[in-house]
C-alpha cells in the first residue's frame, strides 16, 4: 500500500483534498447541532427533569441574566431605573429574545431586588438553546446592556449564551498548538520540508474529523466539547503519528537507502507501530462505553474518528507526500555530508546513549527516584473531589464571572445554583414548611402547578459547587422529601451535577479494570511476554495517579490558576477523570509500544535482555521525548480554548504525557527492565501455543539460542575491496544491512582486501563500504539461497553512495 501511494501521489493527495473540501462544504452547509446530555436514567434528577419538561413544555430556550448593581443609593432610584429600563425594553425587541422579566414589573419583579437595594436582576429567555442563537445576536443583547452602565451603575451578563460570546475565536488553541509543533519539530528535524510532514497530517486528520463529527452532531448527541477535545487528541496524535514513521523514513536515506525503498521500509516498519498504536488509543477510548453515560457516548464518536482518520492520513497520504519530496525530506547539511561522507553506520550517539548506558549502570538509584518524584506529585489526588464547574469558575475579568459574583452577593451564594424540587402528589404544603424549616436551605418559592406537578424552587445557604450542597441535596431527599410523606423529586442543574459525579464515581473502577485489560491483552499478544504488559499496566496507573494530583493541585487547590488566567478554583469536572484515563491509556500504550518494539527486535536477534534494553532506549528515547513535547505543546495551547473543560484537559493531558515520557518511558520502565533480566520477556509454552501471532514490526529472522544449531538457509557475501587500479583496500570497514536500515553485520577487509559478512537469511540487503583513504560505496545486495561473491571498487576521491 506503502509503495503504491508513493507512485501514485498526486492521486492520492487530490483524493485527500477533494474529501477535506467535500465534507467541509458539506459541514458548514449543515451547520452544528450539538447538545450536552448531562442526565442519567434511573436517577433522581433526571425524573425530575422529565416530570417539568412534561408540565412545562414551552421552557425549551436558555435563561440568561442581566444584573447590575448600584454603588450608591439604591437600583430602585429614578436615575437607575431610566437608564436600564430602556435598555431591557431594547433588549426585548431584539432578535432571538422571547422574553425578559424586569424587577420594576410590579410586586412580583420585586424579588429580583437584593434585601439591601444595591442589586437586581433581570431574567432573558432566548428563543433557542445558547449553541443555536447566532453569536451575532447575542453580542447585540451585551452591547444593548453594557450600554447602560455609567459611573457608579455596573452592569453584567451570565448565562451559556453570554458565555458563548466571551469565547476567544474558535481555532486560536489549535494554530498556537500547530505554532509551537512546528518549533519543535523544525529544531528536531533541520529541515522546513521535513517540519510541514506531521503538520500537514494532522491538520488533514483533524479537520476530516472535526468535519465529520459536525455532519454526526444532526444524528447523534453529541456535546460541544467532543470537537475541541477531537482536536486536542487528533493534533497529538496526527502530529506524533508522522513524526515517528518521517523520522524512520530519514535514518534510512541517510543510511544509504533509495527513498521510495526507505518510504515503503518506514511505513512497513513504524507505520505498522503506528497502526498499532492507533487501534490501542481507540480502544481505550471506546473503554468509556463501560460507563453507558449518554454525555461520553459523543465524545468516544468524535475522538475515536479523529484518530483513525489521523492514522489512516498518517499511513496513506504522508508516503505520498514523501515521495513528492524525496531527498528533500533530509537538511541541506545532511545531504551534503551524504554526498561527501557516504551512508551513516547504525550507532546512537549523543545525550541519548550516555543516557541509555548510565541507566544500565545504575537501575536502582534511577528506579527509586522516578517512584520517589512520582508518588509526591500522586499525593494531591487522595483529595480528588468530582462535580462541575459553573461560571463562578471563570476569569474575574470576565461578565459572566461578574454576574455570578453579583448575584452570590446579593442574594446569597446558592442563589446560582437552585435546587427545584418537583412534586406530584402527596402533602405538598407539608413538603414546603418541611423544606424552610431545613438547615442550610436559604429561601423556598412553591410555583403554581400545572398538569398535577409542582414545582418548589430551593435556593441553599452554599455555593453550587460546596460539598454542603451536595449534603443538602442528599438529606433532602433521605430525609425531608419522606418525611413529609410527598411523592418528590429533587432536580435542577446542580442535581443533575451531583447525580453525574456519583454515577460517574462508582462506574470508573469497572472502566479502569477495563481499558487496563485491553492494553495488557494486546501488549501480550503483540510482544509474547507477561512482564512486558504487566509493567505498562502498572506504569499507567502511576502515571494517572501523578497526573490526578497535578490536576488536583491547579485546579481544585488553586496553585497557578492565576498564572495560567484560569479563573477560580473548584471541583474536577465529572466527566474529565474517564476522558483522561482513556486518552492518557492510549497514549501511553503509545510510547511503549514505540520503545519496546525496537527492545524486543533487538532481543529476539540477540538474546541478550540488557543490550535490547540498552539499544531500545538510545534509538527511541529521542523521538519519543520530541513527540512528547510536541504533545505537551498542543495540549497546554487548549488552556486558550475558552473552555474550562478542555482548559482541564489539556493541563491534565500535558503534564501526563510530560510525566509518562520523560520519566516513565526514559527512566522507570528501562531502569525495571534491566533489574527483571530476561524474565522480561517469559511466557509460558502453553499460552504461546495458544496466541495469535500479532507483528508490530515485521517478521525478522531470530538470533539461535546459544549452541543451537543454525537453522534456514543461513548464507553469506563475500569478496574482494580493491581500488579503481585493483590494489587490495585494507581495513575497509564493511557493514550489512536490513532493508529497514538494523545493521545485521560488520567486518573489516584483510590485507589482500578481502572480506565476508554473514547473512541470516535470503533477502534484499544493503552492503556499505567506507575507507578513511578511498571513500564510501553503498549497494543494495539480493541474495538467494547460496553465497553470494560480491567485489566492491572504491574509486579514491570519488564518493558513490545510494541516492
Amino acid at each position: 500500500m506503502a509503495r503504491w501511494c508513493y507512485r501514485h501521489r498526486l492521486v492520492v493527495l487530490l483524493l485527500w483534498v477533494g474529501a477535506l473540501v467535500g465534507v467541509g462544504f458539506s459541514a458548514s452547509s449543515a451547520g452544528t447541532n450539538y447538545a450536552n446530555v448531562f442526565s442519567l436514567p434511573d436517577t433522581d434528577s433526571k425524573t425530575a427533569y422529565d416530570l417539568m419538561e412534561k408540565a412545562f413544555p414551552n421552557t425549551s430556550g436558555d435563561t440568561d441574566t442581566v444584573v447590575w448593581k448600584a454603588d450608591s443609593g439604591s437600583v430602585t432610584d429614578q436615575a437607575v431605573q431610566d437608564r436600564v429600563q430602556p435598555a431591557l425594553d431594547k433588549i426585548a425587541k431584539l432578535p432571538g429574545v422571547g422574553a425578559v422579566s424586569s424587577p420594576y414589573a410590579g410586586a412580583r419583579g420585586s424579588a429580583q431586588i437584593s434585601k439591601d437595594g444595591t442589586i437586581a436582576y433581570a431574567q432573558l429567555t432566548f428563543t433557542k438553546r445558547a449553541n443555536e442563537i447566532p453569536k451575532e445576536q447575542v453580542q447585540k443583547v451585551l452591547d444593548t446592556a453594557q450600554a447602560a452602565e455609567r459611573d457608579g451603575l455596573q452592569v453584567e451578563l451570565g448565562g451559556q449564551a453570554i458565555q458563548r460570546v466571551q469565547e476567544p475565536p474558535q481555532g486560536l488553541s489549535e494554530m498556537v498548538g500547530i505554532i509551537a509543533a512546528a518549533v519543535v519539530l523544525f529544531l528536531a528535524f533541520g529541515s522546513f520540508f521535513a517540519m510541514t510532514l506531521p503538520i500537514a497530517i494532522a491538520v488533514f486528520g483533524v479537520g476530516m474529523g472535526l468535519f465529520s463529527t459536525q455532519l454526526l452532531s444532526h444524528t447523534t448527541d453529541i456535546p460541544d466539547i467532543a470537537p475541541l477535545l477531537a482536536s486536542l487528541i487528533g493534533l497529538g496524535v496526527g502530529i506524533d503519528y508522522a513524526l515517528f514513521i518521517v523520522t524512520r523514513h530519514r535514518r534510512g536515506i541517510l543510511r544509504g537507502m533509495d527513498p521510495e525503498e526507505s518510504a515503503v521500509t518506514a511505513l512497513n516498519t513504524s507505520g505498522r507501530a503506528v497502526l498499532f498504536a492507533g487501534g490501542t488509543v481507540c480502544i481505550a477510548l471506546a473503554g468509556m462505553l463501560v460507563t453507558r453515560l449518554a454525555f461520553l457516548q459523543g465524545v468516544v464518536i468524535a475522538t475515536s474518528l479523529t484518530v483513525v482518520l489521523s492514522v489512516l492520513a498518517a499511513t496513506t497520504l504522508l508516503p505520498a507526500l514523501l515521495g513528492f519530496l524525496g531527498p528533500r525530506v533530509l537538511s541541506r547539511r545532511q545531504r551534503r555530508r551524504l554526498a561527501a561522507e557516504g551512508p551513516e553506520p547504525e550507532k546512537a550517539s549523543g545525550l541519548a546513549a550516555r543516557w541509555s548506558a548510565n541507566v544500565e549502570k545504575r537501575p536502582r538509584r534511577i528506579a527509586a527516584l522516578a517512584v520517589v518524584v512520582m508518588a509526591v506529585l500522586a499525593i494531591p489526588v487522595l483529595s480528588l473531589r468530582l462535580g462541575a464547574t459553573d461560571q463562578g469558575n471563570d476569569d474575574a475579568s470576565t461578565t459572566t464571572r461578574k454576574a455570578y459574583d453579583l448575584l452570590a452577593e446579593g442574594f446569597g451564594p446558592g442563589f446560582n445554583g437552585p435546587l427545584q424540587v418537583v412534586s406530584v402528589g402527596g402533602d405538598t404544603a407539608k413538603l414546603v414548611q418541611g423544606l424552610q424549616s431545613t438547615p442550610g436551605v436559604a429561601q423556598v418559592a412553591e410555583l403554581p402547578p400545572a398538569q398535577g406537578v409542582t414545582v418548589i424552587q430551593v435556593v441553599p445557604t452554599t455555593s453550587p459547587q460546596s460539598k454542603e450542597t451536595d449534603d443538602l441535596i442528599d438529606t433532602l431527599r433521605d430525609q425531608v422529601i419522606p418525611k413529609a410523606g410527598a411523592e418528590a423529586h429533587v432536580g435542577g442543574v446542580t442535581a443533575v451535577s451531583k447525580d453525574f459525579a456519583s454515577v460517574t464515581g462508582d462506574r470508573l473502577p469497572l472502566f479502569i479494570a477495563t481499558i487496563i485489560t485491553l492494553g495488557f491483552l494486546l501488549l501480550l499478544v503483540a510482544f509474547r511476554s507477561l512482564v512486558v504488559p504487566l509493567t505498562a499496566a502498572v506504569m499507567n496507573l502511576i502515571a494517572a495517579a501523578a497526573s490526578f494530583g497535578v490536576l488536583v493541585a491547579v485546579f481544585q487547590w488553586g496553585w497557578g490558576l492565576d498564572l495560567l488566567g484560569l479563573g477560580k478554583e473548584g471541583p474536577i469536572n465529572a466527566f474529565l477523570p474517564v476522558i483522561m484515563l482513556s486518552l492518557l491509556f492510549g497514549l501511553s500504550m503509545d510510547y511503549q509500544v514505540f520503545l519496546v518494539s525496537r527492545m524486543h527486535e533487538e532481543w529476539v536477534h540477540t538474546k541478550d535482555n540488557a543490550r535490547a534494553v540498552r539499544v531500545g532506549l538510545a534509538e527511541t528515547s529521542r523521538v519519543i521525548n520530541s513527540a512528547a513535547l510536541i504533545m505537551v505543546c498542543v495540549f497546554l495551547a487548549f488552556v486558550l480554548s475558552g473552555d474550562s473543560g478542555a482548559a482541564m484537559a489539556g493541563v491534565g493531558l500535558a503534564a501526563a504525557v510530560a510525566l509518562d515520557a520523560f520519566i516513565l518511558r526514559t527512566a522507570l520502565v528501562p531502569a525495571a527492565m534491566h533489574l527483571l533480566g530476561n524474565s522480561n520477556w517469559w511466557l509460558p509454552a502453553w499460552l504461546d501455543k495458544r496466541l495469535p501471532h500479532l507483528a508490530v514490526e515485521p517478521q525478522e529472522t531470530p538470533a539461535p539460542e546459544p549452541g543451537a544449531a543454525p537453522a534456514g538457509p543461513a548464507t553469506a557475501i563475500h569478496g574482494f575491496v580493491r581500488t579503481a587500479d585493483g590494489d587490495p583496500v585494507e581495513d575497509a570497514s564493511v557493514t550489512l544491512m536490513s532493508k529497514g536500515g538494523r545493521q545485521l553485520d560488520r567486518v573489516t577487509s584483510l590485507a589482500d582486501g578481502s572480506y565476508i559478512v554473514s547473512v541470516p537469511a535470503p533477502g534484499a540487503y544493503l552492503l556499505a563500504v567506507t575507507s578513511a583513504s578511498y571513500g564510501s560505496k553503498a549497494r543494495h545486495v539480493t541474495v538467494a539461497e547460496g553465497p553470494v561473491v560480491y567485489d566492491v571498487e572504491l574509486s579514491g576521491d570519488e564518493v558513490d553512495a545510494v541516492s
